[in-house]
């Protein structure tokens, strides 16, 4: 019997990288300070990474499904050289107010849905209620408690107190860093 691994689901922009809106060049890619060391002391701990994102500057216009594709593997090479392993990212092309015909409409694999995190969970053998979801956005939260993510954390960079998102986190960190210093200790 195959044992099911947990893993760390993420999203990107506000949490990998700094979110400056609609990010898609690596030359434009900043990593949030801290946070290789954090995606480090992850992979060595033994989770399977995987990133969420949504993407709707693709059905925006602003940028191509190519430009997501080929930033991805740029982050994914880069953070391998500094030892940590990003088993996947899977990505939302689509928004309801898209100007891109193809990608314009309501799905379920935009977050709040929970169908990314699924998909990631039946393709990688993962097992949803070990796993944590680590987001900066009331919909990353609300994605993973659709999906029976176990552990929800939110990234507030104000460190809000009060925060009160339709479906709470377990906790709110400052950055990546300290949310992973936390459930690490």
């Amino acid at each position: 019997m195959n044992k099911q691994k947990k893993a760390i689901f993420l999203d990107r922009d506000g949490v990998i990288n700094r979110d400056t809106g609609y990010v898609f060049r690596w030359a434009d890619f900043e990593f949030v300070p801290g946070a290789i060391a954090a995606l480090r002391r992850l992979t060595e701990a033994g989770f399977t990474l995987i990133v969420i994102t949504n993407q709707s500057g693709i059905a925006r216009g602003y940028y191509t499904e190519q430009d997501v594709q080929t930033l991805t593997q740029a982050m994914t090479s880069y953070l391998s050289a500094q030892g940590v392993t990003i088993t996947a990212t899977y990505y939302c092309p689509h928004h309801i107010s898209g100007t891109i015909a193809k990608y314009t409409r309501a799905c379920d694999c935009r977050k709040p849905g929970p169908a990314l995190l699924l998909q990631a969970a039946s393709e990688h053998g993962l097992s949803l209620s070990e796993s944590i979801m680590i987001g900066d956005k009331d919909s990353d939260i609300e994605a993973a408690r659709a999906a029976g993510v176990g552990i929800a954390y939110l990234i507030d960079a104000k460190h809000s107190s009060q925060v009160k998102p339709p479906s709470p986190p377990n906790d709110v960190f400052a950055d990546l860093a300290a949310c992973v210093d936390y459930f690490l200790a």
